[in-house]
């Protein structure tokens, strides 16, 4: 137990050090095409990798929604010769772990091994074999269409999940954005191994990666294993972009449901991952609903009136406007109340803004939290991912407190009535109390 004790505080030392220093970001690109970031670290014995790719949801069509997200998960499913189980067990021999994340934009494959070299040599080759030379089996692939339909079917049901569905269709329309990535019943068992190839063949290219690489490793030793992750990748052009969002019909959904609980959502064009108007929208939707107890949404409507137990506000930043959402649960006799209220909170801030002191309040806590943001060699490596992914300038995270910082009140106010309009939001209410 005292060497376990020892080793976390060790570790949280080692990671932590970044939270108040320049995060040392180096970037090239491989002779294959793609984007490399690295950050050394040499306190710990670990290395994390990350390679993206230009392959979210966004990029199905709505005949093939769904495709997106299982290419990615089938990636390790067999790759390189080796099935799933080899796959799965060369992986624990040598403790690493693999995993994914996606959505609208990216679809990435992350690994984290030990740097010493059979452990990192082992569970880079697995790596490489995954995302270099996916196998696509047929009777995996069966077998996992009918996983994902068995769950579709399921989350079909939960309140939850229909009012996100329904506001999505709502806030973008015929706009790729507005897929599931989960993909429709229908569509995901049509779904063939054909469609999941020739996806990877556009979308898994080499010019189009962002590797990341974080932890125990030279300079020379991440391009070596940029190179090996990335040399037999398709070579084909980086993929194109995402259409511009437009505005959405305002429009107000109610759906019956047998749940207890109403569950409201509204929403509305936020911002881009590269906005100018980013740090302000930020800030002010830490007093607007993203900042707990403290903020404006919370104090009126769960601390004032008793319409919630919580309510919260997001952005979603993507490549182009992700979602600006609203979301509290209520209960069905009050439903109707709290959506009234909900859009008269934030219609009042979008008139008004912060106050100074709600402002300089945000600033502290945003700014006091940040290192939380930095406290671990993969939070680290998440970054890195994202800043080449957007292609944001090396200096972001040290740019980050001073960008806070510097944001005003009227900056905030100015932001909010350039991008958010309140008569123009969608909201759905899943629960809505029944008509006599």
């Amino acid at each position: 137990m005292q060497v376990a004790r020892c080793v976390f505080i060790l570790f949280l030392g080692a990671c932590s050090q970044w939270a108040s220093a320049t995060l040392p970001i180096q970037h090239w690109r491989a002779v294959s095409g793609a984007q490399v970031y690295f950050v050394e670290s040499r306190d710990l014995p670990i290395l994390d990798v990350s390679v993206d790719f230009s392959a979210g949801s966004s990029t199905d069509t709505p005949d093939k929604s769904g495709r997106a997200g299982l290419a990615l998960y089938l990636l390790s499913l067999g790759a390189g010769g080796l099935s799933e189980d080899q796959i799965a067990k060369a992986i624990a021999d040598v403790g690493a772990q693999l995993g994914a994340h996606f959505d609208q934009d990216r679809a990435g494959v992350t690994l984290r091994t030990l740097s010493s070299a059979r452990e990192r040599k082992q569970a880079l080759d697995i790596l490489g074999r995954v995302i270099q030379h996916p196998e696509f089996v047929v009777t995996v692939l069966e077998r996992e269409q009918a996983r994902i339909i068995a769950g579709l079917k399921e989350a079909d049901t939960k309140p939850d999940i229909i009012a996100d569905r329904a506001l999505m269709k709502m806030l973008y329309g015929n706009h790729p954005y507005g897929l599931r990535g989960s993909g429709e019943i229908e569509t995901v068992g049509a779904l063939r191994r054909a469609d999941l190839m020739d996806f990877y063949r556009s979308r898994y290219s080499a010019p189009g990666a962002v590797v990341s690489i974080m932890g125990d490793v030279s300079r020379a030793e991440a391009a070596a294993i940029a190179e090996s992750l990335t040399n037999e990748l398709p070579q084909g052009k980086p993929a194109d972009g995402v259409p511009m969002v437009t505005d959405p019909v305002p429009e107000t959904k109610r759906i019956a449901h047998p749940a207890t609980q109403s569950h409201i959502l509204l929403a509305y064009p936020g911002l881009r991952r590269d906005d100018p108007d980013y740090f302000p929208l930020l800030v002010g939707n830490y007093v607007l609903g993203g900042g707990g107890f403290t903020s404006r949404l919370m104090e009126e409507i769960r601390q004032k009136r008793g319409l919630a137990y919580s309510v919260h506000s997001h952005f979603s930043p993507l490549r182009e406007n992700g979602p600006f959402e609203i979301s509290l649960q209520t209960r069905k006799e009050q439903s109707e109340e709290a959506l009234i209220l909900t859009r008269k909170v934030l219609a009042d801030f979008v008139s008004g803004g912060p106050t100074a002191k709600e402002l300089a309040e945000a600033k502290q806590n945003i700014i006091g939290s940040f290192p939380l943001r930095l406290d671990s060699n993969r939070k680290i490596l998440g970054y890195l991912a994202v800043i080449g992914f957007y292609n944001l300038p090396l200096t972001y995270l040290d740019d980050y407190l001073k960008a806070v910082g510097n944001v005003t009140v009227a900056q905030v106010k100015e932001a909010f009535q350039r991008r958010i309009k309140p008569e123009g939001m969608v909201s759905v209410v899943v629960g809505a109390l029944e008509k006599k």
